[in-house]
């Protein structure tokens, strides 16, 4: 029933800008915190971006921090993740989690989307 679907990816040139989206349904989109993760070929799946469920607070890995926005349309269910100056290292397969506590903490995700940088 809960549903998570990344869309967005593809191929983009060193310092060329991306847009993720991710539409969830099946649970109470505003009760959830959201987050995106990557993952590169051979390397661990690494936290990018994160946003509370009223979208009051955002946090970023270092290594985005200034390049990428996360943003929510609770009213849409839907997550942002907006990508600029994109460099060849961010090429990953791109994850959207939702996350929220109900007695205990529940954990989902999406099936991921490419995003190739290359010239």
């Amino acid at each position: 029933q809960v549903e998570l679907v990344e869309s967005g990816g593809g191929l983009v040139q060193p310092g060329g800008s991306l847009t993720l989206s991710c539409a969830a349904s099946g649970f109470t989109f505003s009760r959830c915190a959201m987050s995106w993760y990557r993952q590169a070929p051979g390397k661990e799946r690494e936290l990018v971006a994160h946003i509370t469920n009223t979208g009051g607070s955002t946090n970023y890995a270092d290594s985005v921090k200034g390049r990428f926005t996360i943003s929510r349309d609770n009213a849409k269910n839907t997550v942002f993740l907006q990508m600029n100056s994109l460099k060849p290292e961010d090429t990953a397969v791109y994850y959207c989690n939702a996350r929220w506590w109900l007695a205990s903490w529940y954990d989902y995700w999406g099936r991921g989307t490419q995003v190739t940088v290359s010239s």
